[in-house]
């Protein structure tokens, strides 16, 4: 089980969904905002987005204990830095002067997390939440549960830590409950788990059972993959809140969950990958030098294996599909294009659905178009492969073409460095 929860923590990034952006996610304070429409109760918060809008927020709690929090869509935001040199994207606040003094630096600034990059993300917006004292704090979390093939609540009496260090740590700190898909979690079964995690008297067992109900409600009418609230939190004066919450939703439900995709702040996104979605290409930003166009996600991370085998770096994921039109291949050249690290370009074709021909004349147009500068490496398998090859040779251009996937993978790597 605990093999799933690792699974879901993971970034979006890893490769398992076939290079596709696969889980869209929210800002806390718009958790927040799903969570008490669905009755779970959280501390009172507010959004502001500008300093002055800060200011009067705080200004409206009528009270001085507030928390201040960066909205920025990375695990990890108190322990970060802003590229201003602000320390940390969460504060304690003790007035409304505080309140903007503090906003000013966090809107418009990039803050570094371990989550974001080097890069860092822009935040562009600050949430304003009352301060609750915790006497106990929790970790609650409802995923798909790849093992049991069914949906389970992951549950801790460790929250406000590192799920992952408490697992590895005390296997038996984490209490997972299968829920029924259909008939969701009972009141009895809510309890049954509070009781488990530690909750003593019969009023803090039930709160705790009806967010745990809840939870499971927005997990499946809202098609979420995952939502984890850590902490949550049994205050000194007995109430059951959820303190912070994070949400990931299947893309593949848009198009009945127009609502929850309206949240989606693009701004937290890569640029290119934005940009590669909207032309319907499946792409991931990497780190590395080379480039890569390939047709079909097992080929493009079987491609990036083998340029990794003889010693080079991927600087991209990228599935042009089995629909791509000459096109296609061109926007994805002046995507590949845009990152300055790329010093060549790797093309693995084979030929199925895709016709390589297709292929050759999007390369040779994006080439001749963009004025390709940085050595291109072609390899073309399959439908239409001979039509392709005399296209590149007759364009008189300079595109490296093999026929083998080592020995091209190998020139790639060494046209890179």
């Amino acid at each position: 089980m605990w093999k799933s929860l690792k699974q879901a923590k993971s970034l979006s990034r890893a490769f398992a969904s076939a290079g596709q952006r696969r889980y869209l996610s929210i800002h806390e304070y718009q958790s927040m905002n799903l969570l008490n429409k669905y009755n779970i109760p959280t501390p009172e918060s507010v959004v502001a987005k500008s300093p002055q809008e800060a200011f009067d927020v705080a200004k409206g709690f009528g009270h001085d204990r507030l928390v201040i929090k960066a909205q920025v869509l990375a695990g990890g935001r108190g322990k970060g830095k802003f590229d201003n040199g602000l320390q940390g994207g969460v504060h304690m606040v003790n007035s409304a002067e505080q309140a903007k003094e503090l906003a000013s630096k966090m809107i418009g600034a990039k803050l570094v997390t371990k989550q974001t990059g080097a890069g860092g993300r822009i935040c562009n917006a600050v949430m304003l939440a009352e301060r609750r004292e915790p006497a106990h704090e929790y970790y609650v979390a409802v995923l798909n549960d790849r093992a049991s093939q069914g949906v389970v609540i992951v549950a801790s009496a460790q929250g406000g830590m590192n799920i992952e260090e408490v697992a590895a740590k005390d296997p038996n700190a984490i209490i997972t409950t299968p829920v029924n898909f259909e008939r969701g979690l009972s009141k009895e079964e809510g309890i049954e788990l509070a009781k488990k995690l530690g909750f003593q008297d019969e009023s803090s067992q039930s709160q705790a059972a009806d967010i745990f109900m809840n939870l499971y409600r927005i997990f499946k009418e809202k098609d979420a993959t995952q939502i984890e609230i850590n902490p949550m939190a049994l205050t000194k004066d007995g109430q059951v809140l959820c303190m912070d919450a994070k949400f990931g939703f299947d893309d593949n439900a848009e198009f009945r969950q127009k609502d929850i995709f309206t949240l989606r702040d693009i701004s937290q996104e890569e640029p290119s990958e934005v940009e590669a979605q909207n032309a319907n290409l499946n792409f991931i930003k990497l780190d590395g030098n080379i480039g890569c166009l390939v047709n079909g996600a097992g080929l493009a991370m079987a491609t990036m294996d083998v340029l990794a085998l003889h010693g080079g770096n991927p600087a991209n994921f990228l599935d042009v599909g089995g629909g791509a039109t000459p096109e296609t291949v061109k926007k994805a050249f002046e995507i590949l294009l845009a990152d300055p690290k790329v010093k060549s370009i790797f093309i693995n074709i084979f030929g199925g659905i895709m016709r390589c021909d297709y292929i050759a004349e999007g390369v040779i147009k994006a080439t001749k178009e963009l004025n390709l500068q940085i050595p291109l490496v072609v390899r073309l398998k399959g439908t239409k492969e001979q039509e392709a090859k005399d296209m590149i040779r007759e364009s008189g251009l300079k595109i490296v073409a093999f026929d083998e996937l080592d020995d091209a993978a190998e020139r790639a790597v060494q046209l890179a460095t």
